[in-house]
């Protein structure tokens, strides 16, 4: 497996552009199964998630091409209501499809899915909308079964404001004739970027004054053209660790409204920004960091998905900064691994204790989840001498060109394969 050699201790400084977003990117593939017709989908990053999509929409009936970040998707055939668990094991969006087959075949067959290992991230939320929405739902030997002789429009009020959920009820909703009324959803943007896409289709969803998610059901749905939305987590990582290196960066093509909580925490900590409509410019600092508490909440507070960078950084303050996970349970995998490279943080529950230091030390580590394998990367950067870090599997699930965007940036990072002995 791959692995990334790092030679810390550099400022990062230049221009980085961020890519399209991934976890908008997702969904917004999975929304071509509720048509036949053409779509075209720009700016849709080259990551491992992404190509698992492809493939189950391959699997599903479907043609993809894939060339230069523009997918086209077109029917190829009879679509599948199946999926089969090598190819659902790979991540937990691979649930999303269940919506869209839901709407289309009245009946779908998924397996349970699988993913980082941050948390249960159950499918209850889905499940019980569906089930509002007049289907039965039934989990025999590892599968979901979900079955409807009939679906109906529906007020369904969630638990939880789930991104997923959301997404997967609003694609279900579109083809059911009627009102439906999705109430305490998510507001993420990648969230309004899905909506935007599905009314290009045809869909009629719109928000209500309460915040509530109205859809007017559609019999069918066309083809459209998207261009999917900055990815505000690449977006904040690279913003992170350009202050952790105390380096000086430009981050161009983003969003900076979807990570403002971000941005004023970061001022708070001492850094300098200019942010202008699509880009955030960090100010090499050379004073100290500052702790800051932050606690992750459902958007627009802090995202649970920079959590780890931000650990990171608050290794380096100078005091004690508090971090609480509120989203996920078990997300806290990266401090073992930090406090190797010399930091101190404990952790009880869902809070970590953050005390600085004045550096950080190379060492070997190797990334548990997605988020947490880029606190790692960060780490590695600031750290003087040589860290490795394995399982970059992980990392690859949402970072597009990472050793190659930090390499522009000045860092001296390489990705190594023991097995072939070769970088």
């Amino acid at each position: 497996m791959d692995r990334f050699i790092i030679h810390g201790g550099k400022k990062l400084q230049g221009t980085v552009h961020i890519s399209g977003s991934k976890n908008a990117a997702l969904p917004i593939l999975v929304a071509t199964l509720l048509t036949d017709e053409p779509c075209v989908l720009h700016r849709v990053p080259n990551l491992r998630d992404v190509r698992t999509t492809l493939k189950i929409l391959e699997y599903l009936g479907k043609k993809v091409e894939y060339k230069n970040n523009t997918v086209t998707i077109t029917a190829d055939g009879v679509l599948k209501n199946t999926l089969p668990y090598e190819l659902v094991k790979q991540m937990r969006a691979s649930f999303w499809v269940a919506g869209p087959l839901l709407a289309r075949f009245k009946t779908a067959e998924i397996p349970l899915p699988g993913g980082c290992a941050i948390g249960v991230r159950p499918v209850d939320i889905h499940l019980k909308g569906f089930e509002k929405l007049g289907a039965e739902c039934d989990i025999k030997s590892g599968n979901v079964m979900i079955h409807a002789p009939e679906l109906t429009p529906a007020k369904i009020v969630l638990r939880f404001p789930s991104v997923g959920a959301t997404q997967n009820l609003l694609m279900c909703a579109c083809l059911i004739p009627g009102e439906t009324i999705l109430e305490n959803v998510a507001k993420e943007p990648e969230v309004d970027d899905v909506i935007l896409f599905l009314n290009k289709m045809g869909a009629d969803i719109r928000v209500g004054d309460k915040g509530q998610l109205i859809v007017q059901g559609k019999t069918a749905l066309h083809g459209a053209e998207h261009t999917v939305v900055a990815d505000r987590i690449e977006t904040g990582s690279y913003i992170l660790a350009a202050c952790a290196t105390r380096g000086d960066v430009t981050v161009t093509g983003c969003v900076p409204e979807h990570n403002s909580i971000l941005l004023e925490d970061l001022q708070e900590a001492g850094f300098t920004l200019d942010i202008t409509e699509d880009s955030v410019r960090v100010h090499s600092y050379g004073g100290d960091i500052k702790p800051v508490r932050v606690r992750t909440a459902p958007y627009p507070g802090f995202a649970t998905d920079l959590q780890a960078p931000w650990m990171t950084l608050m290794t380096l303050c100078n005091g004690t900064a508090e971090v609480d996970e509120d989203i996920f349970e078990n997300r806290f995998m990266h401090a073992p691994e930090l406090v190797r490279m010399g930091a101190n943080i404990s952790t009880e529950k869902s809070v970590a204790r953050v005390t600085g230091v004045k550096e950080l030390s190379a060492a070997h580590v190797q990334a548990s989840d997605l988020r947490g394998g880029m606190a790692l990367v960060i780490a590695g950067l600031c750290a003087a001498g040589e860290t490795e870090v394995e399982r970059v599997y992980h990392i690859d699930r949402g970072y597009e060109k990472l050793e190659e965007k930090l390499t522009a940036l000045g860092a001296d990072i390489r990705r190594y394969n023991p097995d072939k002995n070769e970088f």
